[in-house]
């Protein structure tokens, strides 16, 4: 099937199973994303696994973080810096990642908290984050996201301007990493995801944000390198 042409066919719900502890859940889909990875000759350690904490309190996440997990993905900045400092207190090597649409005014408080940004949609941004980061003294891994389904509700600049974007970040020698979208819901998965792993190769970019509780397996097998799965591990959110 071309890149161009997602299929139509319906995603699979995601599977959750709320009477589990976030600790079970955290083993089954490690061993979910070492499964993948293999069918696809990958090595296991070059996914990283998001647990994606948003609106959860640190008593949902504490469990996770004595069980040895470290990347944790936030939305807000807001909510990251009201959860954040107390619970690095006792794990200082967390990395913490920003998944949501960022406000370009918010860019100097997300450089000091967060280790990745993985929302970076518009030259404004880039600007501003890298002035943040010229102020801070601290260099978070970005990512450029893509609209990559064309929707119009959505964040990320249109693969058609990707190049300029690309082109504005590393003009400002912005740490970018790779690309990152988020497919129409509803709809498989993998085109989408073979079309965002094909815009990067073609801008020798290497990292991909992609993949969430319902399609991460499908991602790691496409080349995600960053995996975001908040409602499989923590359960529905009320």
């Amino acid at each position: 099937m071309p890149f161009d042409e997602p299929s139509l066919t319906p995603r699979p719900a995601p599977r959750v199973r709320d009477d589990r502890p976030a600790t079970e859940r955290l083993v089954d889909i490690r061993a979910r994303i070492d499964k993948a990875a293999a069918i696809a000759r990958r090595a296991p350690g070059d996914v990283t696994l998001i647990a994606v904490s948003k609106t959860h309190p640190a008593t949902a996440i504490l469990p996770l973080l004595a069980a040895g997990h470290r990347d944790f993905g936030e939305n807000r900045v807001q909510e990251a810096e009201a959860k954040w400092p107390g619970l690095r207190d006792q794990y200082p090597d967390v990395r913490l990642h920003l998944i949501g649409q960022l406000q370009s005014n918010k860019a100097r408080d997300a450089v000091r908290i967060a280790d990745a940004i993985h929302a970076v949609d518009r030259a404004s941004l880039v600007v501003a984050l890298a002035r943040a980061m010229e102020q801070e003294g601290r260099r978070p891994t970005c990512f450029l996201q893509v609209n990559i389904g064309d929707e119009p509700q959505k964040g990320g600049c249109a693969i058609a301007d990707l190049p300029a974007l690309l082109a504005e970040a590393r003009g400002v020698d912005l740490p970018v990493a790779g690309l990152m979208c988020l497919p129409p819901a509803g709809l498989e998965a993998a085109p989408y995801f073979a079309l965002l792993a094909k815009i990067a190769r073609e801008h020798d970019l290497t990292g991909l944000s992609m993949g969430m509780s319902e399609d991460y397996e499908t991602a790691v097998t496409l080349g995600a390198t960053h995996v975001r799965v908040g409602s499989a591990l923590f359960g529905t959110r009320a």
